[in-house]
């Protein structure tokens, strides 16, 4: 198995960043923040084991707590922390429009240096304009019917949606109108 494609690793690597945890808690942190996809307690153990085989988290020593049974917690590796953010990127940059894959890239864009995210949005967004180019040409063949090709109006709004909210993002970004990880006006904010 190939844990590295399972789309709850990326949120799965973000919540350790956040702080160490175990594969109880991280199952209960993934439903609350994101409700899907559906997620179990057993697919989130064999992913953190299969990712300690990677080298990407690592295990503490069983901890107990009250009269509960002991349980193993997890921390982020550096190799973890480089393969999170290149997940991010790949996320950003090559994930399918409207997809789970770019919205947890999203989630967990603050990972990346400001002016990084913001390129690879820009990046992205002209991508997606030469897509809805493509889009438009063939939106209607000659003798179809409107009513048979609704899906593609469809999915020209939704590309148009997304390309508008990336850019309008990457501006926001730029522009420092949002308090972003390791950013000058987020530092003096904290201070």
């Amino acid at each position: 198995m190939d844990a590295s494609r399972n789309s709850l690793v990326l949120p799965l690597l973000g919540l350790l960043v956040e702080q160490p945890s175990h594969a109880y808690e991280l199952t209960a942190r993934l439903r609350e923040r994101y409700g899907q996809p559906p997620v179990t307690r057993s697919t989130v153990t064999s992913l953190l084991k299969a990712l300690e085989r990677a080298g990407l988290v690592a295990s503490r020593l069983p901890e107990q707590v009250r009269n509960r049974p002991p349980r193993t917690a997890y921390e982020l590796t550096e190799a973890g922390m480089a393969d999170f953010r290149r997940k991010v990127e790949a996320g950003l940059r090559d994930g399918q429009v409207a997809s789970v894959d770019f919205i947890m890239a999203v989630a967990y864009a603050g990972a990346l240096p400001a002016d990084h995210a913001a390129s690879i949005l820009d990046a992205r967004a002209d991508r997606l304009d030469q897509d809805l180019a493509a889009l438009r040409r063939a939106e209607r063949p000659e003798g179809v019917a409107e009513v048979h090709m609704l899906e593609a109006a469809y999915w020209r709004t939704i590309v148009t949606a997304e390309t508008t909210w990336i850019r309008t993002l990457a501006s926001r970004i730029r522009s420092h109108d949002i308090d972003w990880p390791g950013s000058r006006s987020g530092r003096a904010k904290e201070g």
